[in-house]
C-alpha cells in the first residue's frame, strides 16, 4: 500500500478501515491496475460529516429504546395477568435474532451473496478457535441478560435503571485493568459520585403499589450486581478483541451470537427444561413478550451506531433522559412512590454521568498565549 493510502486510512475509524482492509474493494485504473489509494466503495467516505438532526435522532432512539425495554419488561414479569413465559427462552430468542439481523447487515457490508459465503466460510466454519475465543463474552453476556429479567422482576424500572448505571464504573475498572487506560480525576469523582447516587436509591428503594406479586429488593440489587460487572468485563473483552485483528464487526457479532444461541439453550435445558417440553418453548408469550423481545434485539445493535456518531456527553444525556423517562412511566404504569432517597439519588446519578463523559483537558501542551505570559514571569 502506497504513502497516500496509508494517509488516507488514518483519517478512517476503526470500524470503517476494517471494513476496507478486509473487504479490499479498491477501485481499478483504465489499464486494469489497482489504484489502491481510492476506495470504490460509495459507502465509505474519509470524511463523513454528520448532522445535529442525524445524532439527534440516534440518541432520541436509543433512547426511548432503553427506557421503553426496561418498562415493558417490567410490566411483563409484574402486572400482565397472563401465564409467565420462561425468560431464558426470551434470552435465547434474542440471540437468534441477532444473529440474522447481524447476517443482514454482513450482506449489506459484502455486497454480494457470493462474497457473504466466502466471508463465513472463512472466519466462521474455517475458524474454530475464533468461536472459542467469542465464546467468552457469550457466556457472559447470557448471564447478564438472565440477571436483568431477575432484577425487573424484584425492583422497579426507575429503580433498575439508575441502579444499572453502576455499569460505568465496573467498565471504567475493566478498562484500567485490561487495556491498560487511565481516568481523569474528574471521571474518578463522577465514578464515586454515582456510587454514591445508587447507594441513595438503594437506601430504602421506591415501592410500587401496584405490583401484586412477591419482590425482593435484595434480590434485585444482587441481580443487577452482577449485570453490571458482567457488561463492563464483556464489553471490554469484546473491544479488545475487535482491536486485535481487522475483521469485521458484523464478523465478529456473528460469531459471538453463534456462540450464545448455544449457551442460552443450554441455560434452557439446565434451568427449565422439563418445564419447557411440557408447556412448549413459546409458552406464555403475547404481544408485550415479542416487544420487550424486539427492543432487547435492536437495542445492542443500534447502540453500535450511537457510538460511532455521537460523543460521551451526549450519550450520557441520552441515559439521564431514560432515567426520567422510566420514573414518569412507573409513577403512571405501577404506582411508584419517589422519595427524597431516590430523588437526590437519580439526580446525582445524572450529574456523575455528564462529568464522566466530559472530554479529558490536555495540560502538556499549553497555549501560545500562556507560554509568552509564563516566559515573560520567569523573565522578571
Amino acid at each position: 500500500m502506497g504513502a497516500e493510502a496509508r494517509l488516507d486510512t488514518q483519517r478512517l475509524s476503526f470500524h470503517q478501515f476494517s471494513r476496507v482492509k478486509a473487504n479490499k474493494y479498491f477501485q481499478p485504473t483504465r489499464r486494469g491496475k489497482v489504484n489502491s489509494a481510492v476506495i470504490c466503495s460509495p459507502r465509505i467516505t474519509l470524511d463523513e460529516p454528520v448532522s445535529v438532526v442525524f445524532k439527534v435522532y440516534c440518541l432520541s432512539v436509543m433512547t426511548m429504546v432503553a427506557a421503553t425495554y426496561t418498562v415493558v419488561l417490567r410490566y411483563t414479569r409484574t402486572i400482565s395477568s397472563t401465564a409467565m413465559y420462561f425468560s431464558t427462552t426470551a434470552v435465547c430468542v434474542t440471540e437468534v435474532i441477532k444473529l440474522f439481523l447481524s447476517l443482514g447487515m454482513l450482506t449489506k457490508e459484502a455486497g454480494s451473496f457470493g462474497r457473504l459465503k466466502a466471508s463465513i466460510v472463512e472466519h466462521v466454519f474455517q475458524c474454530p478457535k475464533e468461536l472459542l475465543k467469542l465464546s467468552v463474552p457469550s457466556v457472559v453476556y447470557a448471564i447478564q441478560n438472565n440477571m436483568a429479567f431477575i432484577a425487573l422482576s424484584n425492583l422497579d424500572a426507575a429503580v433498575y435503571q439508575v441502579t444499572y448505571q453502576l455499569k460505568i464504573p465496573c467498565t471504567a475498572l475493566c478498562m484500567v485493568l485490561m487495556l491498560n487506560r487511565s481516568l481523569s480525576r474528574l471521571q474518578w469523582l463522577s465514578v464515586c459520585m454515582l456510587c454514591g447516587g445508587v447507594a441513595l436509591v438503594q437506601w430504602k428503594p421506591a415501592e410500587a403499589t401496584k405490583v401484586q406479586v412477591e419482590q425482593n429488593p435484595f434480590w434485585g440489587f444482587m441481580a443487577i450486581a452482577i449485570a453490571v460487572f458482567c457488561s463492563g468485563f464483556a464489553g471490554v473483552y469484546f473491544e479488545k478483541v475487535l482491536k486485535s485483528s481487522d475483521t469485521s464487526l458484523w464478523v465478529r457479532n456473528i460469531q459471538m451470537y453463534l456462540s450464545g444461541i448455544v449457551v442460552t439453550l443450554a441455560v434452557v435445558y439446565m434451568t427449565e427444561g422439563t418445564q419447557v417440553i411440557q408447556k412448549g418453548f413459546f409458552y406464555g408469550y403475547t404481544p408485550w413478550v415479542c416487544f420487550a423481545v424486539f427492543l432487547a434485539s435492536v437495542g445492542g445493535l443500534y447502540t453500535s451506531v450511537v457510538v460511532k456518531y455521537t460523543d460521551n456527553i451526549m450519550k450520557g444525556f441520552s441515559a439521564a433522559a431514560a432515567i426520567v423517562l422510566s420514573t414518569v412511566a412507573s409513577v403512571a404504569l405501577f404506582g411508584l412512590q419517589i422519595t427524597v432517597n431516590f430523588a437526590s439519588g437519580a439526580m446525582l446519578v445524572c450529574i456523575s454521568i455528564y462529568l464522566y463523559g466530559l472530554p479529558k483537558q490536555d495540560t502538556t501542551k499549553l497555549p501560545r498565549a500562556d507560554k509568552d505570559a509564563k516566559q515573560k514571569l520567569i523573565t522578571v
